[in-house]
């Protein structure tokens, strides 16, 4: 488990870190203005600072702003994030959280979208069998 993920983040703090990965870097006037319902100035700033010390945010000074960015790659939390959906909700079963999440989403979802996912399973079932 990636120590900068161990963290369990709450609500806010999550959509802080979506709203950077967003644009790669940002204020706190940035991130207020990104997040629906924003807390104070102080409060988001706080919070991000929280997001430093945890090892999962750092920041640079340009000019009079601090500019927060990810330490930690989108790719790599989105993978920890399926991890822990995984073990939470699904009995850490892959085929149990697909049929989930194509159920929620049954109606949005096109020919291609299908096709799509067919051809991850078969690249996924190549990869395994190479091992």
């Amino acid at each position: 488990m990636h120590q900068r993920l161990a963290h369990d983040l709450s609500k806010r703090e999550r959509q802080i870190i979506e709203a950077i990965y967003v644009v790669n870097a940002a204020s706190v006037a940035e991130v207020r203005a990104a997040i629906p319902d924003p807390p104070g100035y102080s409060a988001v700033r706080a919070m991000m600072n929280i997001l430093v010390r945890k090892g999962i945010l750092s920041y640079r000074i340009e000019g009079r702003k601090y500019l927060y960015f990810p330490l930690v790659r989108r790719q790599r939390a989105r993978q920890f994030a399926m991890k822990r959906l995984l073990e939470i909700y699904f009995d850490n079963s892959v085929p149990q959280a697909v049929s989930g999440l194509i159920q929620t989403d049954r109606r949005n979802l096109t020919d291609k979208d299908y096709a799509d996912l067919i051809e991850l399973i078969t690249e996924a079932r190549k990869m395994g069998s190479e091992k």
